[in-house]
């Protein structure tokens, strides 16, 4: 059976499921066998291919007479992030980022937050753009989080752990905050928020390369940025000065979304590239980074954010797909990443 197994391949890891250690708890009885296939991520976007190609495999042996695969998954964090003392528990640190404000930078951090934890993972999500905190509307909690003597409790909507400095402004409050402020803040959300087991904890910085950002990549060790840009020439060359800025601080980039990417006529079907179509793709093929999915331009996704329940709340809609496989393509390239550190011989130092 596992030699048998050692035909199934992880399309991203280049190697197979059982020198990964993929395959648990192998079960034979009387010509029936079963056995699980321990995932990196439950957000795997081969995640049924690989159960179909293990299934056909092990079937293939003589004296098989049934198969049963379970699929399960244990998301893996990168050393540096567990051993942190700030965040312990928190296996992944996501920051969402974009060059420039307008691209719908925190809509999409909110409904890929939502996206993962809608497929198993447990997801907190921290709305670090402290001049305009954006995600207590788009999920619709307005709850003070509580204060208690080991730290603050994040509020908790949908599945996702929350904390937001809009929870602790008025509506027409404004931040008007030097650095050392800023810092203060981050340094709180971290280190002071009992955030417990997280799989993935998703940042939505503010837009831009100033000091939360700053703040952030030298706080703590974080797995990887997703960099958000709306298609048009403009946009991008924006978004390529976050890159940097990333680049410059030693943080990897896991890819670029493209948001905004073409607007569809819900009367006549057709399609306008408002702010042109594709420049995402072409821009991550230049800079030699991923490019994770594309989101269109939808009233609905307008209408769903402002009234506080985004369009992934009803999966199997094509708006909720195209979150979801972005969705997906990110938790491949932070499983990708870790995975890869683990398989990394450390050096030997005389």
């Amino acid at each position: 059976m596992l030699e048998a197994l050692r035909a199934v391949i992880d399309p991203d890891l280049g190697r197979d499921i059982v020198a990964l250690g993929f395959v648990k708890n192998v079960r034979i009885s009387d010509g029936s066998v079963g056995f699980t296939i321990e995932l990196t991520t439950p957000a795997c976007p081969v995640r049924e291919r690989m159960r179909q190609q293990a299934r056909l495999a092990v079937a293939a042996l003589p004296g098989v007479g049934g198969v049963d695969v379970t699929m399960t998954a244990r998301v893996r964090g990168s050393a540096e992030a567990t051993k942190e003392r700030l965040l312990p528990s928190v296996k992944n640190i996501v920051p969402v980022a974009s060059g420039k404000g307008g691209v719908g930078k925190s809509t999409v951090a909110a409904n890929l937050a939502l996206a993962l934890a809608a497929m198993g993972a447990r997801v907190g999500i921290m709305d670090a753009d402290v001049y305009g905190p954006t995600i207590p509307t788009l999920l619709n909690v307005h709850r003070m989080p509580k204060p208690t003597a080991e730290g603050t409790v994040p509020a908790e909507q949908y599945g996702l752990k929350i904390i937001s400095m809009g929870f602790f402004l008025r509506e027409d409050a404004a931040i008007i905050w030097r650095g050392p402020m800023l810092h203060k803040t981050i340094q709180h959300f971290l280190g002071n928020v009992q955030w417990g087991e997280l799989d993935y904890l998703i940042v939505d910085l503010p837009p831009g390369t100033g000091d939360v950002q700053l703040t952030l990549c030298q706080a703590i060790p974080l797995t990887g940025a997703a960099v958000v840009s709306t298609p048009q020439d403009v946009a991008l060359k924006v978004a390529q000065k976050a890159i940097a800025m990333f680049n410059q601080l030693h943080t990897p980039v896991l890819g670029i979304i493209e948001n905004m990417s073409s607007y569809v006529c819900p009367s006549c079907g057709g399609r306008d590239d408002v702010f042109g179509s594709g420049g995402a793709r072409h821009a991550a093929e230049r800079l030699g980074l991923p490019f994770l999915g594309e989101i269109p331009l939808a009233t609905l996704i307008r209408q769903r954010s402002d009234a506080g329940r985004p369009v992934v709340l009803d999966p199997g809609t094509p708006l909720a797909d195209a979150y979801f496989a972005v969705a997906q393509n990110l938790a491949a390239q932070v499983s990708t990443r870790n995975m890869q550190r683990e398989m990394t011989p450390v050096p030997f130092r005389v």
